[in-house]
Order: C-alpha cells, then structure tokens, then sequence
C-alpha cells in the first residue's frame, strides 16, 4: 500500500499576505511541502454579519496573492464549503502532519468552527500550531504591562520567508487533485465604489499615505465627512483583512517618521494603531460583547425595536441630512470616518432609542474594514452602555455645520438636498415653505422631516443613561471592567 505523501497546511483566515506571516514561515521552516488553504465558508457566507462585498475583497486579495506566488509555481487553494469537510478532501492525497495559522478574533461562528477543527485535528493526529496575530494575546485575565508587552511585539523583526527556497504544493500537483474539490470562482466585478482588496492595493494606499504626504492632514481632517476621505490612511480594510499587518505599518510609520515633517500626525496614526489592539485585546478577553452589553448592569436596559425607524436609518430617510448622507456613503462605498460611524450609532441607539444590538449586523455588512474586535467593543461604547466611557451623544446639526459646514458632504450623498442654501443645508425642515418652492424641494416629500425630535430624544436617552450609571450593578460591573482592563480605556480616537 502506497504511503500518502506527508504535506503541511498554511490556514489562511484574516491574513491574506505572504510577508510578516507567522503561520506561513513556520510552515515553510519544517521543510514539507507546504499547500496555502481558504476556504470560502458556506456558514459564514450566510452569516448576517457578511455581505458580498467582504468576499469580493477577499478574492480580489487572493487573486494578489497568487500572482505573488507564480514565481514560486504555486497558488492558494481556494475551496468552497466547510473547513473541515476540506481537510478531508485534502486526506484523500496527502498525510496532513501539521496545520498553521494565526488566532482569529472572530466572531461566535468561527470560534465555535475553530473547536472543531481542534478535535478534528486531534482525532486524526495533526497538530495544529497557532499563532497570536498584531500583538493580541489568547487567555489574558487582565491588562497588567499590555501596553508594554504590544509595543515591544512591533518592535520585533518581522516574520519572513525566503519564499525563493521554499518547499510547495505545485501547480501541477494542484491540478491533479482538484477535481475532488469545489474551487472558488475569484473573480469579481471590475468597476465598483469599493476599495480594491490585496496587498498590492495595500501598499499604493500605505505610501499614498506617508510619502504622497495625505498624513500631514491627519490630524485636522480626520473629523471631516468628504476630506477625511482622503487625509486618512484608508488601510482599514487591508488591516481587517490581514493584507498587510499591523506591524508592517507600524514600523514603516516609525520609520518614515525619523526624517519627516508634521511629526504630530504621524503620533496621532501610530497611536491608533495601538487604539486598535487594545479593542481587539478586549473583545478577545470578553467576546460575549457580540451579543450583549460588557456591562452586564445594562442588561436591565429594555429597548422596544421599532422597524419603522430602523428601516429608515438605514436607508438614510431619516429626515438628518447628515445621519443620511452617512448611510448613504457607507451603504454605497464600505467606508466612513471614526466620528461619522459614531453619529450614526449615537443617533440609532439615543435619538432613535433603539438597541445596539439591531444595529450591529446591518452596519457589519456595510463596513468594507468589518472587525469583530472594533465593531462590538465600539457599538457598545457609542450606545453609553459599557459603564467607565464618557457618555457621548452626538447632536446631528451640530457635527454637520462643525464637519461639513458648507453641505459638500451633505449634497453629495443627499442630492435632494442639492439646491438647497447653506443657510438650511443642515435642517432642511426649518426652510419656510416659500423658500422651499424657489428651491425646488417639498420637505416632507421630496426630503423627510426628522423621524424624531432630536433634543426630546436626546434629553430622555442623557437621563436615563445618567441615572443607569448611578446602579449598583452597573457600578460594580465598572469596577469589574477597569480592573481587568487596566490599559486605561478612553476614547480618544477623535
């Protein structure tokens, strides 16, 4: 009986790249010929946390990555269905001796997908080797030295691979075995308003960044609706999505820095680099965040769901020129600044009143950047319900003539709006009814009147929320969180 041949596996999950990889050098160090595996998952494809929008990146940043590896005639298997049905498949050719990949921050889904694989591998002898990714670290019970211990893993060497002497699963052998499988078809429409997944893309963004000189701006602009746009990185999606990591842009940061003007903005980025880990080390500590309140003592918080205002949020009908060019922007392109994903929240969870949790699916499928350890720790901070943050709740006229005080933003995403003077660009519903006639727009047909009344609402959401923080059970929640938290928890990212 012929001995299958021994291979290893790379398992990529969020970590498209070939460069600072963990996973892949380690693989290629143990000296088996090393088969590069994604595998397009049918639960998470349905999951309504996804949209197509995440998987077109995705294929778009494999379809890099494969032209990356042409030299070294080998490409990512891209297979569809379930992981584990996969590496079976794979069982069929090969002894699989040692699977690699890096710890994923996800969401229930893929931890539960994760335990799995982790009895599958240990039924079938494989060993599985994990490795912590951008500084996060699995099994923490508190923050004591995190801030010491990230810093010094960016200062570290970054983990690379003589891609030129290493061992592959070739195209050849690749195309003998496919058959068995269900490939990914990776192609994806050619003109969209989204950003272009792949490391490629990731780095024109990266130098765009620094030596195009869009950082000098940083720190000025990065409020602004339409000029944040291009003031900030915009290497969201490449962070989220592991097209480069977070190292790679720290140290290209730091280095760029040594000799650069406008030394202040590139502070304020690298700080948020780190901003980044603390949230993403927090939901790797508590990630029952995906469904309920870190603080526990607003468990108690009722919120009855109005389908009506959600329906309107949205589709930006809400009758806030500014809360609808947002949605709108993001709905259509995938990406929003800090402050304007903030208000949008804030006005769903305070002037809407209705509960975060409703929000977090539709927003997941509109952000390009979705990352479960942003997108949970910070929904429940913009709804005031972890209990140690300031309790912000964003007033819409006021952030538009601050942010978009000429209505750019505004008219763009809102052309309804277009002919409309500065004068009422930010509250369209208090335009007299003859101006509304020279202008072209019946508010309230043309345009909606605010689904709410903004300080009404804002004052009952400010009361409530107050008098919530004064709860016994809330209080000891917040004891309980800064404690293992120590890593002082601010928002400081606007």
């Amino acid at each position: 009986m012929n001995q299958k041949p021994a291979i290893n596996i790379v398992w990529l999950k969020r970590d498209f790249r070939l460069h600072d990889h963990a996973p892949l050098k380690h693989a290629l160090d143990n000296g088996l010929p090393t088969l590069l595996l994604f595998v397009f998952e049918k639960s998470l494809i349905e999951d309504p946390h996804y949209s197509t929008r995440h998987w077109n990146f995705i294929k778009e940043s494999i379809r890099d990555m494969n032209t990356q590896l042409m030299p070294y005639n080998t490409k990512v298997l891209a297979d569809k269905g379930e992981v584990i049905h996969t590496l079976n498949k794979l069982q069929q050719f090969w002894t699989i001796k040692h699977i690699f990949s890096h710890q994923e921050t996800g969401i229930k889904l893929t931890f539960e997908r994760d335990k799995v694989i982790k009895r599958f591998c240990k039924n079938n002898l494989i060993h599985w080797s994990e490795f912590s990714i951008n500084g996060i670290l699995r099994g923490l019970k508190n923050r004591a030295q995190w801030k010491e211990k990230w810093e010094y893993y960016m200062m570290q060497p970054q983990e690379n691979s003589n891609l030129a002497t290493a061992s592959f699963i070739t195209l050849d052998m690749l195309s003998t075995v496919e058959d068995a499988f269900h490939p990914e078809n990776l192609s994806t429409p050619k003109t969209t308003a989204f950003q272009k997944g792949g490391t490629s893309v990731a780095i024109k963004y990266l130098q765009s960044f620094f030596e195009g000189g869009r950082y000098k701006s940083y720190n000025s602009l990065i409020s602004k609706p339409e000029l944040g746009r291009k003031s900030c990185s915009r290497l969201s999606p490449y962070l989220a999505w592991g097209c480069l990591s977070i190292r790679q842009v720290w140290q290209y940061a730091k280095t760029f820095r040594q000799d650069a003007i406008g030394k202040k903005n590139i502070d304020g980025f690298t700080s948020r680099l780190r901003w980044q880990g603390h949230f993403i080390q927090k939901f790797e500590m508590e990630c029952s965040m995906e469904y309920e309140s870190i603080n526990k003592g607003f468990h108690k918080l009722k919120k009855k769901i109005s389908e009506q205002y959600h329906e309107a949020w949205v589709k930006g009908e809400t009758g806030f020129p500014l809360v609808d060019a947002c949605m709108r922007c993001l709905n259509e392109t995938g990406y929003l600044n800090f402050r304007m994903r903030a208000l949008l929240v804030s006005f769903y969870t305070h002037n809407l009143w209705q509960p975060w949790q409703n929000s977090s699916k539709h927003l997941s499928r509109q952000f390009l950047d979705f990352e479960p350890g942003i997108h949970f720790p910070q929904l429940q901070m913009q709804a005031g319900e972890t209990g140690i943050n300031m309790l912000r709740i964003y007033n819409p006229a006021k952030n538009s003539k601050a942010h978009d005080p000429e209505g750019a933003f505004i008219k763009k995403w809102v052309p309804e709006l277009i002919n409309i003077p500065i004068s009422y660009i930010h509250e369209p519903h208090l335009m007299p009814p003859m101006e509304q006639q020279f202008c072209g727009v019946t508010i309230g047909i043309d345009y909606p009147f605010p689904i709410v009344e903004e300080k009404k609402t804002r004052k009952l959401a400010s009361d409530v929320l107050w008098d919530m923080k004064k709860d016994p059970d809330v209080l000891r929640e917040s004891y309980r969180i800064l404690k293992a938290h120590t890593f002082s928890d601010r928002n400081n990212f606007d």
